[in-house]
């Protein structure tokens, strides 16, 4: 058993305890947080006393793993650039556990993250939520799959249009995303009746999302491949999540009348192309005045993942609440992708990924002094080296 005591506890769920103790039994849970919680003798104890203790935070969009830090082609399995439609591949089968980001990752306070495929095709294909840290890659998956990556806009105009091959315009976009989910609608119908029939792995995975078991998680920065996004979704009753959002600001009403949340960013970045012009860490604090449910992303390694928390305290700056940021990267986060009954909070019940910040994470001075993944320190500040 492991007693974090005497810290300032940012819960999200229920408010700050200012001088409390977070309990953590031997399974790696958090058995029980207070401002009177007894220690068990035999306890393990840190003192946490003149620090803040935060659940880690969970970044909703990145290509960790699949777009390995410091390499080359050889690390670059992010996109299956041979169809424009390739729902049934998975991130999972292309996560490189040692990525060395994986280590930033964690020395930066995140202990969780969506990892996805990217947006070169119109269906890239499917993303999973991993912790990241574990013994094995088993051990790391909180939720796989955990959405289904699609994309408007520019990236596929790009990629086909290059290649002389469809779709090469946004027409084209809107009828493939479309098509595979009339084709993955039949091959459901198709099962149904006779359940002995071939299967297919690229309608398999898009029955998901027409059952509504995972969502379509799409990439769209224009305020018009939005609302595209959103008709196709209600087309087909699918769950939505929008990957970026750079014009989210531009059809809020939209996104508040169907229930759909924004992955949002990255803005630590230039304006590298035309579909990014608007990018302001002004707007996700306009969508969460009015009440979009918003998370903030670096898509990693667009920005370095280490910088989410940058990205969340710039945001404050901008305008942002800053108990809505911090919710942004953790609560909001684990709800978008599907897990915030393990992680997301400090609550009794949930899994102990924790991190001990010797100050306020949006304090550009803090750092993160130990991170904990279900209750066990996989990173220790004070066991590094002086120096590289």
């Amino acid at each position: 058993m492991l007693a974090l005591v005497g810290g300032r506890i940012e819960t999200i769920s229920r408010g700050v305890l200012h001088r409390g103790t977070v309990l953590i039994d031997d399974a790696g849970k958090v058995l029980e947080v207070g401002e009177t919680v007894e220690v068990p003798q035999g306890a393990q104890v840190i003192d946490t006393s003149g620090q803040y203790v935060l659940p880690g935070f969970i970044d909703t969009h990145t290509h960790l793993g699949v777009y390995v830090d410091g390499q080359g082609w050889e690390g670059r399995d992010v996109n299956e650039l041979t169809n424009p439609v390739t729902p049934g591949v998975r991130a999972i089968d292309a996560f490189h556990t040692e990525d060395p980001a994986l280590k930033d990752a964690i020395a930066g306070g995140i202990t969780a993250a969506w990892v996805t495929p990217g947006s070169g095709n119109v269906i890239g294909g499917q993303g999973a939520t991993l912790r990241l840290a574990g013994d094995s890659l088993a051990e790391m998956v909180l939720k796989a799959p955990s959405g289904m990556k699609s994309a408007m806009g520019e990236n596929p105009k790009r990629v086909y249009g290059t290649e002389k091959k469809f779709p090469q315009t946004r027409l084209g976009i809107a009828k493939a995303l479309r098509q595979a989910l009339v084709d993955a609608d039949n091959y459901r119908r198709r099962r149904l009746r006779d359940p002995d029939a071939d299967r297919d792995l690229d309608l398999e995975a898009l029955a998901m999302v027409l059952d509504r078991q995972i969502p379509l998680r799409t990439h769209c920065h224009l305020g018009d491949d939005i609302r595209t996004a959103l008709s196709i979704g209600r087309e087909f009753g699918v769950r939505q999540v929008i990957e970026h959002g750079t014009e989210a600001f531009k059809v809020i009403d939209l996104l508040l009348e169907y229930g759909v949340p924004v992955s949002w960013g990255p803005a630590l970045v230039s304006r590298v192309k035309v579909e990014v012009q608007a990018r302001s860490f002004r707007v996700p604090g306009w969508l969460s005045k009015a009440g979009v449910k918003v998370s903030i992303i670096t898509d990693h390694p667009v920005v370095p993942i280490q910088y989410l928390v940058i990205s969340a305290a710039l945001a404050v700056r901008e305008g942002m609440d800053e108990r809505a940021a911090l919710r942004a990267i953790t609560l909001t986060a684990a709800e978008i992708n599907g897990v915030a009954d393990r992680v997301g909070s400090i609550d009794p019940g949930k899994d102990a990924d924790l991190v001990i910040w010797s100050g306020h994470p949006f304090d550009i001075r803090s750092i993160a002094e130990k991170t904990l993944i279900k209750g066990r320190v996989v990173y220790d500040r004070s066991q590094e080296p002086d120096r590289l």
